[in-house]
């Protein structure tokens, strides 16, 4: 599957604004469209409680008042990626891979294919045997969804991602139907009985699986000197690599 990925730089983040973590993209892509970095991104981490609207919309698809959202400080943000309204809270987790589609030699169905792989690999560490849905994209367990993706390709460079649920409340998917489709119901891992699961674990495991799938070795980074060598334009090889 094309010439697969180099090397990852990997941040791992605490429960992050959804705004915080699009600036924060928009911020690594930027520098990936403007300079050649062999490097490509992943940011792993959660959300603070939000619905996304994505490019086919959404609102219709919000089943209760916005009102009640408001009450419940619950925001609803538009943003660029694919699909339609999702909901992102702690207890998700959320991993973004920034990744240099034409670089990797990888179409952009190839590509969303082999993040279901990732996500497959991620719930079989944990004793979830979850399967693929070639109508609805992301991965499910007897008809129940277990993770969502939606990415945007800006000039060749894939952002957002895939969020697998993990020990989220099920209760805000009740507000919406999930990706559009008022017959989906969400589950979770621990709504699955998944073993040993913590999400500490399953953070790692993102790690194992992006690069048994999508190959490179990950390097963990903090969130300041990523911004940092985007700045500067870096995301290059370091010397001692």
């Amino acid at each position: 599957m094309g010439n697969k990925i180099e090397n990852w730089f990997c941040v791992d983040l605490p429960v992050t604004d959804y705004r915080d973590a699009l600036e924060l993209q928009h911020t690594v892509v930027a520098a990936k469209i403007q300079y050649p970095m062999t490097w490509d991104v992943v940011l792993i981490l959660e959300h603070q409680p939000v619905f996304t609207l994505g490019r086919r919309g959404g609102l219709e698809n919000l089943t209760v008042d916005r009102r009640f959202l408001e009450k419940s400080g619950i925001s609803v943000v538009q943003t660029e990626r694919g699909g339609n309204i999702t909901y992102h809270g702690p207890g998700q987790l959320v991993v973004y891979p920034i990744v240099d589609l034409k670089r990797a030699g990888l179409k952009v169905v190839d590509y969303v294919t082999a993040l279901e792989s990732v996500m497959m690999g991620i719930a079989g560490d944990f004793g979830i045997t979850a399967s693929r849905n070639p109508l609805n994209r992301g991965i499910w367990v007897e008809g129940d969804k277990l993770g969502s993706i939606g990415i945007t390709v800006r000039r060749g460079i894939s952002f957002h991602g895939f969020a697998l649920n993990v020990n989220l409340s099920l209760t805000h998917f009740d507000w919406i139907n999930p990706c559009g489709l008022s017959e989906v119901r969400a589950t979770s891992m621990a709504a699955l009985e998944a073993s040993g699961i913590r999400m500490s674990n399953v953070r790692k495991s993102v790690q194992t699986h992006l690069a048994a799938v999508l190959g490179g070795g990950v390097i963990e980074t903090g969130r300041e000197e990523l911004l940092q060598m985007s700045a500067f334009s870096s995301l290059r090889r370091p010397s001692n690599a």
